[in-house]
C-alpha cells in the first residue's frame, strides 16, 4: 500500500460520523398522531359523526370511538346531539371541538408604542383586547408583558388553553428570546417566565413566524410561502411543505439586514449601509416620502419594491415558493411597491416556474400576529394547524 493510500485509510478511520436517530415509533406517539388527525378534521370541517371521522381520517371505527371518548373526557370535544334523520335507521350523534369551552390569549410585542393582546376563540375570533405602553425603561418590559397577560387571562370568558406570544427578535424552539435588541432582551427565557407567572402553557415565537401561521390557517395561503412583515423593522416567516422553517440557529427569515444593491444607500441601525430594513421599514420609507415631492412618491415606492424583490428572488428560487404575502401599512406596501417586488422577483428567477408568482397583501390586517399566536397554541396543545 502506498503512503497516500495509508494516509487516506487512517483519515477515513478517524472521521466519526454520528448515526442518525432511527427512533422507534411508540404506541403513545401513534395515539398522539391519531388524536391530532381527529382534532384537525373537527377544527376544519366542523361537527361530524364518529363514522364521518373514521372515513375522513382513514382510522377504524373502534379507534375513532376510543379517541373521541378520550377527548370528551379531557374536555376538548363535546357531543352536540343527533344529526337530523335523513332516512331509515338511528340518526348519528355529532361531535365537535368544545369551541365554547376554551379560549386562547395572544400577545403581539412587535409594536413600537404598545404591547397588544387579545382573548381569542378557537376559531381565531377576537373577543376582548387590551394593551400596555412599551416602557421607556426597557428593564420594565417583561413586567409590562406579565401585567398584560394577567389582565387578558382574567378577562377570558372560559378556561384559557394557553398563551401564544409573537415577539421581535430571534426566538428558539424552547421560547427563549436569543436576541431582541429593540427590547433589550438577550437570551431571555420569556416562555418560562410567563408560564410560571400565569400558570398556563406558553408558546413564544418571532412575530413574523407567528404571522405566517395565521395566514395559512385563517387566510387560506398555500404550503410554500414567505410572509414579509414590514413595520419598525423587516422580518419574514417561511413555510415549506406547510411546516415552519426555523433554520439552524432559529434565525430563518431574518432578511432585514440583507444588503440590497451595490449602490450604497441609507445607513442601517445595525451599522451597515443599504440593508433592506434601512430601505423599506415603515419609519425609513415614510421619512423619505415625507421629505420628497408628491411626484417622487411613486418612484420611491417602486424603488423600495425593487429592493424587496432583490432580497426575495434567491429565496423564492431556492425554495420554489408559490406566493409572497406582505403584512404592514397598505398605503405603503399595496399597489406600486408590491407590483415592483413581484416583477423584480420574476425577472431574477426562472421564468418558467415563477411567472405567475403572487405578491399580495394579507387580509388579516393588524391582528395577524395575535391570530398567529392563537394558531401556535392550537398546534402546540391540540395538534391543529
Amino acid at each position: 500500500m502506498s503512503d497516500l493510500d495509508t494516509a487516506a485509510s487512517r483519515s477515513s478511520r478517524s472521521i466519526v460520523r454520528p448515526r442518525r436517530g432511527a427512533g422507534k415509533i411508540l404506541p403513545e406517539h401513534a395515539r398522539a398522531h391519531n388524536r391530532s388527525l381527529v382534532m384537525q378534521a373537527l377544527f376544519h370541517d366542523g361537527a361530524m359523526s364518529r363514522a364521518d371521522l373514521a372515513r375522513e381520517t382513514a382510522l377504524t371505527r373502534v379507534t375513532i370511538s376510543d379517541l373521541v371518548g378520550g377527548l370528551i373526557a379531557d374536555g376538548l370535544v363535546v357531543e352536540q346531539g343527533m344529526r337530523e334523520a335523513a332516512g331509515p335507521g338511528k340518526p348519528a350523534m355529532l361531535v365537535d371541538l368544545d369551541r365554547a369551552g376554551h379560549r386562547i390569549v395572544g400577545l403581539d410585542l412587535s409594536g413600537s408604542a404598545e404591547f397588544v393582546g387579545a382573548v381569542l376563540t378557537l376559531d381565531g375570533d377576537i373577543e376582548a383586547r387590551a394593551s400596555v405602553p412599551v416602557p421607556t425603561d426597557l428593564d420594565h418590559a417583561v413586567g409590562a408583558v406579565l401585567s398584560l397577560a394577567r389582565t387578558l387571562v382574567a378577562d377570558a370568558a372560559a378556561p384559557v388553553l394557553g398563551i401564544g406570544v409573537g415577539t421581535p427578535g430571534v426566538v428558539d424552539a424552547a421560547g427563549v428570546v436569543l436576541a431582541a435588541p429593540g427590547l433589550g432582551w438577550d437570551h431571555l427565557d420569556l416562555g418560562s417566565i410567563l408560564g410560571e407567572a400565569v400558570g398556563l402553557p406558553v408558546i413564544v415565537a418571532n412575530d413574523a413566524n407567528a404571522a405566517v401561521l395565521a395566514e395559512r390557517t385563517f387566510g387560506g395561503a398555500g404550503d410554500d410561502i414567505i410572509l414579509v412583515k414590514v413595520g419598525r423593522g423587516v422580518g419574514a416567516g417561511l413555510l415549506t411543505g406547510g411546516e415552519p422553517l426555523r433554520g439552524a440557529r432559529s434565525a430563518a427569515g431574518e432578511i432585514g439586514h440583507v444588503t440590497v444593491g451595490t449602490d450604497g444607500g441609507p445607513e442601517c441601525a445595525c451599522g451597515k449601509i443599504g440593508c433592506l430594513e434601512a430601505w423599506i421599514s415603515v419609519p425609513s420609507l415614510s421619512a423619505r416620502i415625507d421629505a420628497s415631492d408628491d411626484a417622487d412618491r411613486e418612484g420611491l415606492l417602486r424603488d423600495a419594491g425593487e429592493r424587496l424583490g432583490i432580497a426575495l428572488a434567491p429565496i423564492v428560487g431556492a425554495l420554489d415558493l408559490s406566493e409572497v404575502v406582505l403584512s404592514g401599512p397598505p398605503e405603503l406596501l399595496d399597489g406600486t411597491l408590491a407590483r415592483a417586488a413581484a416583477e423584480t422577483v420574476r425577472t431574477r428567477t426562472l421564468a418558467t416556474f415563477h411567472d405567475e408568482l403572487q405578491v399580495r397583501m394579507t387580509e388579516q390586517g393588524e391582528d395577524i400576529v395575535l391570530r398567529g399566536a392563537a394558531v401556535m397554541v392550537l398546534s402546540g396543545r391540540l395538534g391543529v394547524s
